[in-house]
């Protein structure tokens, strides 16, 4: 008798852990929006769709606001992800590549009208010379709420590059933003897109939890280290950039 209540309470704690296990939630893919210069391009530009007018970025966070979105770190949606930490109803990831001054005298102000943070995915060499976004900038972006990640030392494409120098890259650039601000700088961010096996192998060795691509849709795990963004182009404007955000598969 004994061993049949045994027995029976052994195959019901079963039947609730499956249950369980079967109810859970399927972590949300979130959007990761990829800005470059915050600027009217100037006509010498190369790649004019770097350029997103302030007017258009304006209107743009302005429009995401309205539709209940509301601005996260990509640390917080990894938390989310891997712990069950809260989110907004509709979260959203505003990342800005390289390290352009406009992040700051443009995008910035615009940011703090809505209590968000951005993600600046660090170029180190783009911390010195003319129209830089030099460190005490960077540290007024930290103070503001933003979180800082690594996109190398000089921006190279990483696959082609000799293990040396490839390390040197991904794991020079997270020290040296770590030494120099004191943040973690826990995501790196592959220039132009680029990666293979080796460049995520050498990610991961370097002690990042994750990294950005410039693959269109949804960001979403198990992907942790090719999460997807959508690319904010110039010629997008208000129309266009609300019609990338609501043809997204959840």
């Amino acid at each position: 008798m004994r061993k049949g209540r045994v027995l029976l309470v052994a195959a019901l704690l079963l039947a609730v852990a499956g249950s369980a296990s079967g109810n859970a939630a399927t972590p949300r893919g979130v959007p990761i929006l990829m800005y470059h210069v915050v600027s009217a391009p100037p006509g010498s530009a190369h790649y004019p769709d770097l350029f997103v007018r302030p007017d258009d970025f304006a209107k743009q966070m302005g429009w995401l606001a309205k539709h209940g979105y509301r601005a996260v770190t990509l640390k917080r949606v990894y938390d989310s992800w891997t712990q069950g930490a809260n989110l907004p109803a509709h979260p959203v990831v505003i990342s800005f590549d390289d390290g352009y001054l406009s992040q700051y005298t443009r995008a910035l102000p615009v940011l703090r009208t809505h209590h968000w943070p951005g993600v600046l995915n660090m170029e180190v060499n783009f911390l010195h010379g003319v129209g830089a976004l030099v460190p005490w900038r960077v540290r007024k972006l930290i103070d503001a709420g933003w979180e800082l990640d690594a996109h190398t030392l000089t921006h190279p494409d990483l696959t082609t590059l000799d293990d040396a120098e490839l390390w040197r890259q991904v794991h020079g650039s997270r020290v040296a933003l770590r030494r120099l601000f004191h943040v973690p700088v826990d995501f790196f961010c592959y220039p132009a897109g680029r990666y293979d096996a080796r460049v995520i192998n050498a990610v991961k060795l370097a002690g990042f939890l994750g990294a950005t691509t410039t693959n269109y849709g949804l960001a979403r795990p198990p992907g942790l280290f090719t999460l997807n963004r959508i690319r904010i182009n110039g010629s997008d404007g208000l129309s266009g950039f609300a019609s990338k955000l609501t043809n997204l598969t959840p």
